[in-house]
């Protein structure tokens, strides 16, 4: 199964449904089942959008025991499986309204990847992850 490196919080958001689109600086032909994996990658720059809306309510699942204080991120594991189903180039009249709007990079001349059936995993599954569209030998989901 394809899979791909994504860093916290927005692994997480595709996890949970908020986050639709990947979006990166490359294109991809590749449609089909795809593991998100939560990189090892743990940045405090990054780590503080989700105490900022719109991340903070949209990763509310993953608040600790319905502690508003603590995430609970799974670092270094694949932590759902979604369904590549195209990827289109960012214009103008294609950025999405919305918070999906705030969990991506949708400058011009960046690809959309849009993500479908996302299934978050009960047990996360610990994983070296790599760069680019990486093979993942994973269980079947």
């Amino acid at each position: 199964m394809k899979a791909l490196t994504i860093i916290e919080p927005w692994a997480s958001l595709i996890a949970v449904g908020a986050k639709k689109i990947e979006t990166r600086s490359w294109r991809t032909n590749y449609r089909g089942p795809l593991a998100i994996h939560a990189g090892k990658t743990n940045r405090p720059e990054f780590l503080i959008l989700a105490w900022q809306e719109p991340f903070y309510s949209a990763l509310k699942p993953l608040h600790v025991n319905g502690h508003r204080a603590i995430i609970g991120y799974h670092f270094g594991c694949v932590i759902a499986i979604a369904q590549l189903v195209d990827c289109v180039e960012v214009r103008a009249d294609n950025v999405p309204p919305g918070p999906e709007r705030y969990f991506g990079d949708y400058r011009r001349g960046r690809y959309m990847w849009i993500l479908r059936d996302v299934k978050r995993l009960e047990k996360p599954i610990p994983t070296r992850g790599h760069q680019g569209l990486w093979e993942w030998g994973g269980p079947d989901v």
